[in-house]
């Protein structure tokens, strides 16, 4: 059995979140405004899986990391959410700190 495609959920999650009507982001993105809300619809129902720079375009109209439309839980897209939000000074503390945690030592820090 195939795997569930995270798209169509992360992508109307985000733009309810974000308060954007599917004919509104479709036409922020590109789309002809005539034909914007049927092609979103169809991709938030799973009918047809948008290209990599349309996901491109949403994630930046609707302030998420194109990763987030790719997470497969809830846990995993809050925490791509979030850490999108953070500095790279942030960033790096925390790739220091989960090294820490889970015990894998820095590749110089032999």
């Amino acid at each position: 059995m195939p795997e569930k495609n995270p798209i169509p959920e992360r992508l109307k999650e985000a733009r309810s979140k974000a308060g954007i009507s599917q004919r509104s982001l479709g036409i922020l993105v590109g789309f002809d405004p005539a034909s914007a809300s049927s092609r979103m619809n169809h991709y938030e129902k799973g009918r047809h899986v948008p290209d990599i720079d349309t996901l491109r375009r949403m994630a930046a109209e609707l302030n998420v990391p194109l990763n987030y439309f790719f997470c497969d839980d809830q846990t995993t897209a809050e925490l791509a959410l979030l850490i999108s939000r953070m500095t790279e000074e942030e960033r790096n503390t925390l790739i220091e700190a989960l090294k820490c945690s889970s015990g894998i030592k820095h590749a110089d820090k032999k």
